[in-house]
């Protein structure tokens, strides 16, 4: 297997990243401006300007936080794959699975928020990094 195609989830997934950041703007800015939020207000993450905007729009920004957290591990994980030379079709196939749960649970969060289905898409996808994760340890820790 190539580097090229080992790596290709990980790009996969931020260019979804970069698709939420693009969406968190295209609503965010329009919902602020209708709202009269003044940017300086949002100086806080969690400020009371929040509650001024539809919830929406404010599950884009949430969803948009949420793929700079556990996908930080993933790309971690990826890249010491590629650096061990210890490329495989199985951490592929587990990769490709993160990339497509992750981008279920924003689709999920930011279409209709259910926390009971987006939790469990988050859940499943824990698991394929737990996978991923002990398989990036058998390449790191056996000779």
């Amino acid at each position: 297997m190539s580097l090229q195609s080992f790596l290709q989830p990980v790009v996969g997934l931020i260019l979804w990243t970069l698709v939420v950041w693009l969406w968190m703007y295209a609503t965010r800015i329009p919902a602020m401006s209708k709202a009269h939020v003044h940017p300086q207000t949002a100086q806080s993450p969690r400020g009371a300007w929040r509650e001024k905007l539809p919830e929406h729009v404010n599950w884009v920004a949430d969803n948009y936080n949420h793929l700079h957290e556990q996908p930080t591990v993933f790309y971690a994980l990826m890249l010491t794959l590629a650096l061990l030379e210890s490329q495989s079709a199985t951490a592929l196939t587990l990769a490709w699975i993160y990339v497509a749960l992750r981008i279920l649970h924003s689709l999920s969060q930011i279409l209709g928020n259910r926390v009971v289905v987006r939790f469990g898409i988050f859940a499943l996808s824990g698991l394929v990094l737990v996978a991923l994760a002990a398989h990036a340890a058998v390449a790191a820790f056996t000779a």
